[in-house]
């Protein structure tokens, strides 16, 4: 986990700098994930990077707990929240396995852009429903590499070794649906606009 959160540190800023590749489709994603907010909404995003998303979704719920590994990238996300006065954002340092919060006091769990780079994503995805209160939604995009970009796959090793990639797990599409069905979620929405694409999936916790 160290090298992990020295690598996401040492990312922070060019993170932090670097425009959206796709601004409609994260557009997109944004409004269809509104559509499960309500102004008493409690989300959690883990892996929130330098917050961007969490100051989009902030004026559209109560509260807002922004969590990840890399103290640089919350700190970004800290300056972020001020800039855009979004007060009911509560970031905080910690590996999602390590969170800790009573069961079912979230309304929505996000995911976005992590569950590829998790140690065991079933693991997280377990943890993201027993957080939820049934009937909540869990939110996740993901890097599916075994689809669209199974070219990287030799390389994945040797730029691990070298420093100039995490943790990154390879999986296809199918697998994350079946890891989203064994954990009980029903996936109410499935998008993928391109076979490069990251997979988004909005899926609901019964109750």
């Amino acid at each position: 986990m160290n090298r992990e959160r020295r690598f996401w540190n040492r990312m922070a800023k060019r993170y932090f700098n670097s425009p959206i590749e796709d601004e409609a489709a994260y557009e997109h994603k944004l409004e269809k994930t509104r559509q499960y907010f309500t102004p008493d909404s409690e989300v959690l995003e883990f892996g929130c990077g330098t917050g961007g998303t969490a100051v989009r979704h902030a004026p559209h719920v109560k509260h807002y707990l922004a969590t990840d590994i890399s103290e640089e990238m919350l700190r970004f996300g800290e300056e972020r929240a001020r800039e855009a006065g979004a007060g009911n954002i509560t970031f905080k340092r910690t590996d999602f396995a390590d969170l800790e919060a009573d069961p079912e006091s979230f309304d929505a769990v996000l995911g976005l852009s992590i569950l590829h780079l998790l140690e065991d994503r079933d693991e997280g995805i377990a943890k993201a429903c027993s957080l939820l209160k049934p009937g909540g939604v869990f939110v996740s995009s993901t890097v599916c590499v075994a689809d669209g970009l199974w070219f990287l796959i030799p390389i994945i090793p040797i730029a691990r070794l070298v420093g100039l990639f995490p943790l990154l797990r390879v999986f296809s599409a199918n697998a994350l649906r079946k890891s989203m069905h064994e954990a009980g979620f029903e996936i109410v929405y499935d998008w993928k606009p391109s076979r490069r694409s990251a997979l988004f999936l909005i899926c609901r916790k019964p109750g």
